[in-house]
């Protein structure tokens, strides 16, 4: 066998010895790895490795054999199982088939493509509109793009990690203020050289808290000192503002906001992210954006599902107050049965429950499935260091009747692990 025709890989091949130097390069993950074993080894489930084997609705599915009341999905308006959006998926299946095999810059841009960007263009009222693979895609394909090197990013402490990544991706100089802090925004903001360009990012709710930017006050120094904005409203689309917009519509700077960020993997109820604008330069980003020019477009289904679904959320009034209302009692009467929980009032339709370490908050999350409801559990690094949190995502299909099956299971595992007396 010649030196060429030698594979490394192929056990049977006697001359694949393994180097002698070198480390092993899943080395890096030896604390998680033990502490995730440990944690099983105590019999517990895996809270990160759920499988639901049945989803019967956007409130229910079939977990280990057992109905459960899903409060963990971002299913907020509950459009997954909307007969019109789910039939618009069926049919754009039969007529464009399984998939796109291609580029949004190349053979990837169907006619259903042109028309959740129309819906979305309708939806908030803007000149463009940019549809990505996954929202995830749409925060690294802007950050990454829109600022160079001799330009600022300037974002909250508790942005997101496509926000994160974005950032890495691109040459930016990166300023960080401490989270939801005007004040703390304004001081960043002074001390920027004067060239150089400047993109202020904020998100209307944040999705580990649950809690909202005060956009009104931040949207406002932004601007008076010189920086575009952009908003990212995954999880405030839908609910937030008089036609569902988010936080910004609500705060009443959508005149001053320059992009807004969203996915349609929370109230759209499918997958995928997007982009609305109306700078005028916007759409040199198709040729630029390196996640937008060099990733498969969506499949025909999704962006048909999407679609139907934006254009139903724009006259979903009470669907919105139905949620609210479902929040407000869901974060009552926690509080009433003693949780501390991360907002003095409802904010959004997350409430995240916290506590006090790893191990009571697993035991926490597994005595509420095993009662029948299913919620996320966050643990840093995802949270802020030394927080642990369940947290709760509220949808509009919940019923009254399953919120207060809700709480009743929160006072039993409550009582059961001793986080309430």
């Amino acid at each position: 066998m010649t030196e060429a025709a030698r594979n490394p890989m192929d056990p049977a091949d006697e001359t694949a010895i393994a180097p002698s130097h070198g480390r092993d390069l899943f080395s890096k993950f030896d604390a998680l790895i033990a502490e995730r074993e440990a944690l099983l080894d105590t019999g517990v489930r895996d809270p990160f490795g759920l499988v639901m084997e049945q989803v019967l609705s956007p409130t229910r599915a079939i977990i280990k054999g057992k109905e459960t009341i899903l409060l963990g999905t971002y299913n907020y308006m509950g459009m997954t199982f909307d007969p019109d959006v789910v039939a618009a998926g069926k049919q754009a299946l039969d007529d464009y088939g399984a998939g796109t095999t291609g580029s949004r810059v190349l053979n990837g841009t169907y006619q259903g493509h042109r028309e959740v960007e129309e819906a979305l263009k309708d939806y908030y009222g803007t000149a463009h509109a940019m549809v990505f693979s996954t929202g995830y895609q749409a925060n690294l394909g802007l950050m990454a793009t829109i600022a160079g090197k001799e330009d600022y990013i300037i974002l909250d402490a508790d942005s997101h990690a496509s926000i994160y990544d974005g950032c890495a991706l691109g040459n930016a100089q990166i300023v960080r203020f401490r989270h939801n802090s005007v004040e703390d925004l304004e001081r960043r903001l002074k001390r920027l050289p004067p060239e150089g360009g400047r993109l202020v990012v904020l998100e209307g709710v944040y999705s580990m808290l649950g809690d909202i930017a005060p956009l009104k006050e931040m949207v406002e120094v932004a601007k008076r000192h010189g920086a575009m904005v952009v908003v990212d409203e995954a999880h405030g689309m839908g609910f937030f503002g008089e036609k569902g917009r988010g936080v910004f519509e609500e705060a009443g700077v959508e005149d001053q906001v320059d992009f807004v960020v969203g996915t349609f993997s929370k109230s759209v109820g499918t997958v995928g992210g997007f982009i609305v604008s109306n700078h005028p330069k916007f759409e040199v980003l198709r040729l630029v954006c390196r996640p937008y020019v060099f990733t498969a477009s969506l499949p025909p289904s999704v962006v048909a599902t999407a679609a139907t679904s934006i254009r139903k959320l724009m006259h979903a009034g009470e669907k919105r107050a139905h949620l609210w209302e479902n929040s407000r009692r869901l974060h009552q009467g926690l509080r009433e049965l003693g949780f501390t929980l991360a907002t003095p009032e409802p904010q959004s339709a997350i409430i995240a429950v916290l506590l006090a370490d790893q191990q009571t908050t697993v035991l926490m999350w597994q005595a509420l499935l095993e009662a029948g409801v299913y919620v996320n559990m966050a643990r840093p690094p995802a949270t802020p260091a030394g927080m642990y949190l369940l947290r709760c995502s509220l949808c509009a299909e919940h019923s009254r009747e399953e919120v207060g099956r809700i709480l009743e299971m929160f006072a039993a595992a409550g009582r059961a692990t001793g986080v309430i007396a």
